[in-house]
């Protein structure tokens, strides 16, 4: 009986394991078998390593072969263990030295032609390797750039199984050059683009800033969508750590990296026909990510709210909170990352037009008091601002359609604001006001002015306790944006598109200003 061994690594979500692949050659009548709780793309490996061998020209033995995948108590599922299935039949067979296969890690699927091919999670496996102290890694040639994002691992590219022979005997590989790649000039939406809701764009201002929940509602047409698709052109660039987990959950989705770290907040944006796995995660055996896991560190869009199904709503409560989904399965308990910042955007009504100046609504009062009910309590609970879009009129149009502030100078207010949030939230490991618990903003940082309305509003049942805390992030957030070292005093003089202008309380024009604490930021008309 002749015994080989070669190593992979199992992904059981964001976590992996390395895995032990152990063959044993002879004992009895040729066959294959796979031992070891694997999924039916595992186990159909048998075929495709045995095809694959052969038609590079090493054979596979005419012996009973029991490969084992060890710990055997650990589902385990995907295609990328082909490459260490062959590597340790090959070792068992004395064909390739088994020292080499030591210190090494395998992922990678094979073809019939004996090709390797590009699999799913090649970042994860890399970093758990990379955190088992494995010192070198085997990869498809075509997920060498994606492998290499990991430090401390030396990463090898094959393209086919004699590339492998070649590596595990102490052979240089060349590497194929990989074609040039066109630069593209990726166009970031730009704010200038949405005209007038100088409210609304405020509101986006102070989201960006804490890392806020939004809901935006109004009428078809007012530019719900347009501001939701300009957040991430305001939120500041991922740090290292940030973009090395963001990049890990595309790799996971087989959208890996050609090479380089993604640096931009991502976007997500389901439709609202999308099931709750399709946006929470989900599988039969081994959970994949879902929209909320793809927008982990970025945005998540839900256009068209109350159109989702409600029980996929009603599953970003715990992820909103947390930060992580966790998928429990029969075998497993399957965790993603899920920090997103949720952006709702819903009409009024059915048809749209509930509330209009030309009061168009035909809907009847219960089917708008029921369509409103479709977002539940707790869901708005865990929002933080609530924004109310409301139609243009055509002289306002005019007067304000050729001053509207452009994406980088809201950034650069934003990154200033989170700078500071940074400097005063570091000591305890946050980077945002909307993930600062309520025990730290009550204790730990000094309260703002008017607390005492607060407490009656919860005296009164108009406002909850978390209703409290968001209250007292958004405070910080806007003390940020002022450049305020706490919240409190004249912190609220409104920075629109057009310079200092603040928009009049009582006729709603932009064009009049307020000069300090005691303008009272109206104008002189009585209509």
């Amino acid at each position: 009986m002749r015994l080989g061994c070669a190593r992979s690594v199992g992904l059981l979500g964001m976590e992996a394991a390395l895995i032990d692949v152990e063959v044993s050659v002879g004992g009895g009548l040729p066959r294959t078998v796979i031992v070891g709780l694997p999924d039916t793309s595992l186990y159909e490996a048998r075929d495709r390593c045995r095809a694959a061998c052969a038609s590079a020209g090493f054979g596979w033995p005419e012996h009973l072969v029991t490969i084992n995948l060890s710990p055997a108590s650990l589902p385990k599922a995907g295609t990328h263990f082909d490459l260490a299935i062959v590597a340790a039949v090959l070792a068992a067979q004395g064909k390739v030295p088994a020292e080499g296969l030591q210190d090494t890690v395998l992922v990678g699927e094979v073809g019939l032609d004996g090709g390797v091919r590009a699999v799913r999670g090649v970042l994860p496996a890399v970093l758990a390797a990379a955190r088992e102290g494995v010192g070198q890694a085997i990869v498809p040639v075509a997920q060498v750039g994606e492998a290499r994002l990991v430090d401390g691992v030396t990463v090898r590219g094959v393209g086919s199984l004699a590339d492998l022979a070649a590596v595990l005997a102490g052979e240089e590989v060349p590497e194929p050059e990989q074609p040039a790649r066109v630069a593209t000039i990726e166009r970031v939406p730009d704010l200038a683009d949405v005209a007038g809701q100088l409210e609304a764009r405020w509101a986006l201002e102070v989201a960006a800033v804490g890392g806020h929940h939004l809901y935006l509602h109004g009428p078809p047409g007012v530019g719900k969508t347009l501001l939701a698709e300009r957040l991430p052109g305001i939120l500041p660039d991922l740090t290292a750590p940030q973009a090395l987990e963001v990049a890990a959950i595309r790799s996971l989705c087989g959208l890996g990296s050609s090479g380089a770290l993604p640096r931009r907040p991502p976007f997500a944006a389901p439709h609202h026909s999308a099931s709750m796995p399709a946006l929470t995660g989900g599988g039969p055996r081994v959970a994949q990510p879902g929209a909320i896991s793809l927008a982990h560190r970025g945005v998540l869009f839900l256009d068209e709210a109350p159109e989702f199904s409600p029980r996929a709503l009603e599953a970003l409560r715990t992820p909103l909170e947390s930060g992580v989904i966790e998928l429990a399965r029969s075998r497993a308990i399957t965790r993603f990352p899920a920090r997103f910042q949720l952006i709702l955007a819903a009409n009024p009504c059915p048809c749209g037009q509930s509330g209009t100046p030309g009061g168009a609504c035909t809907c009847p009062p219960m089917a708008i008091r029921r369509y409103a009910a479709r977002l539940s309590g707790p869901i708005l609970d865990r929002v933080d601002i609530v924004q109310r879009l409301r139609p243009m009129t055509q002289s306002y149009l005019r007067a304000v359609g050729s001053v509207g502030e452009a994406t980088a100078p809201v950034a650069a207010r934003v990154r200033e604001a989170r700078e500071r949030q940074a400097r005063r939230l570091g000591e305890w490991g946050w980077t945002t006001n909307a993930e600062v618990p309520g025990r730290l903003l009550r204790t730990k940082l000094p309260l703002p002015d008017g607390v005492d309305l607060l407490d009656q509003a919860v005296a009164r049942g108009q406002i909850s306790a978390r209703g409290v805390d968001k209250v007292l992030r958004l405070s910080w957030s806007i003390a940020d944006l002022a450049g305020q070292a706490a919240p409190g005093g004249w912190i609220y003089r409104r920075r629109w598109p057009c310079a200092a202008v603040t928009r009049c309380r009582r006729c709603g024009d932009g064009r009049h200003r307020a000069d300090g604490p005691d303008d009272p930021g109206v104008c002189d008309r009585t209509g």
